[in-house]
């Protein structure tokens, strides 16, 4: 390890860090743990809720094109995202940053871009490693992994209460966030596209910009919903896509019924005609459009309180009565997702 090269890296990212300092946070980057004060947070009786995430092969889209500016804002949303819809508002993360030979103006953009993440979710950036490892990776690469923790107080989590009759709501994502993209990649070079190209999806940008889009944060609006008593459930649209992800928050003996169709953002359209890809296997492996999905108890005030704070959303379904383990049922015309 170039402990130099560690130690430039530190410094690099402090101010950055810093500025994601919230209520709860004791002491500053450098010690061998971080410490968070769950009083000074303003919680009496919390639970504590855990999440850890990558950002998968995307990194590979990052590192091939040279932009590492947002790759982190997609490492902290993948964690963050998943407490929220557990009714937790995270508190603090940290970051672990693996390479073979320590690039510190390559890795400070990505840690800054971490640290933006933090600031954007209200979560304070306290810690991580910097792992140099040669002969592990190849020249150039790196690899990234996060973890959050939040909380709730106790009897404050989700899912809860869940029932036939709730409205489903969709929440837009903004393209492909950080899943799929081994699939991405090969329809990509299949199409012979580079990185540094056009973007056939999305005029004006290269097709590493486009699909380099960070991953939408959604922790103010879903936490917004869950304090106004409005929130049963929410689902973070993942790997798995709808019909892995949506089932998961739903209880026994109920099913969501998806019966309108929403905007699907040119780059999925564009994707399965170019990879040839079928419609459910689109929406098995990407978010197609829908990056969260909330069972609410009262449709029209849980939208006009999403407005309020400039989420746009949709509905797109209801919760149904079912039989045996949670199931989705979508109930819109197939081909909507490929016209």
């Amino acid at each position: 390890m170039d402990i130099e090269a560690g130690d430039a890296l530190v410094e690099a990212i402090k101010p950055a860090a810093s500025g994601t300092a919230r209520a709860g946070v004791l002491g500053a980057l450098g010690g061998f743990g971080a410490l968070f004060d769950l009083r000074a947070a303003g919680y009496a009786d919390p639970i504590l809720v855990s999440s850890t995430d990558g950002v998968g092969t995307k990194l590979l889209v990052a590192i091939e094109s040279g932009l590492h500016d947002q790759v982190g804002i997609d490492l902290v949303a993948m964690c963050v995202n998943d407490l929220v819809v557990q009714g937790a508002e995270p508190l603090f993360f940290l970051d672990y940053f693996a390479t073979g030979v320590l690039a510190v103006a390559d890795a400070a953009r990505v840690v800054r871009s971490i640290a933006e993440g933090c600031r954007l979710s209200g979560c304070a950036l306290v810690g991580g490693e910097t792992a140099e490892m040669p002969g592990m990776y190849a020249a150039g690469h790196y690899d990234l992994a996060g973890f959050a923790v939040g909380a709730a107080e106790r009897g404050k989590l989700l899912p809860a209460g869940v029932a036939p009759g709730d409205a489903l709501i969709g929440l837009p994502s903004s393209g492909v966030h950080a899943n799929g993209f081994s699939l991405v990649r090969r329809i990509c070079g299949g199409a012979g596209l580079g990185w540094s190209g056009p973007a056939p999806f999305a005029p004006g940008q290269t097709l590493a910009q486009a699909l380099m889009t960070p991953t939408r944060l959604y922790v103010h609006p879903v936490l917004a919903l869950h304090r106004a008593g409005l929130l049963h459930a929410a689902a973070h649209i993942t790997g798995g896509g709808l019909p892995g992800n949506l089932p998961r928050v739903l209880p026994e003996n109920s099913c969501a019924a998806i019966d309108t169709a929403w905007p699907v953002p040119p780059v999925f359209r564009w994707l399965a005609n170019a990879g040839e890809v079928g419609e459910a296997e689109m929406l098995r492996v990407f978010n197609c459009g829908i990056g969260m999905v909330l069972a609410v108890s009262d449709a029209q005030a849980a939208l006009a309180l999403l407005e309020q704070h400039g989420e746009p959303a949709c509905l797109i379904g209801q919760i149904v009565a079912g039989s045996g383990p949670p199931t989705l049922r979508m109930d819109i015309e197939p081909g909507f997702l490929l016209a």
